[in-house]
């Protein structure tokens, strides 16, 4: 049974910084592209961030030199550092587990960055 689920959402002041963590299985987690999306309210997902196995990192304009992702292909886990977070930054960020046309999605969890 594949499962990907995230932890470290939360609420934090503009400015500040938040760590998401993503851990996988049930996969040949190194041969997965590992990817952070964000859905704000009213907004399509938008793809934050993403890694292959190999370590090839892609980052969406607006989070480039803020954010940064990483892999421990050994744990199964994926990291996503973020921060310089604003307001716009607000969102649920999923993380995804691909390979070709086979994808899988974590439940999600809550970044909200507001004074």
């Amino acid at each position: 049974q594949v499962q990907v689920v995230e932890s470290g959402g939360g609420l934090v002041q503009p400015g500040g910084s938040l760590r998401l963590s993503c851990a996988a299985s049930g996969i040949s987690f190194k041969i997965y592209v590992m990817g952070w999306y964000r859905q704000a309210p009213g907004k399509q997902r938008e793809l934050v961030a993403s890694i292959t196995g190999s370590g090839s990192r892609n980052y969406a304009d607006s989070v480039k030199g803020r954010f940064s992702i990483s892999r421990d292909n050994t744990k199964m886990t994926v990291t996503l550092q973020m921060n310089s977070l604003n307001p716009e930054d607000t969102a649920v960020y999923y993380c995804n587990a691909r390979l070709a046309s086979l994808q899988y999605w974590g439940q999600g969890t809550q970044v909200s960055v507001s004074s």
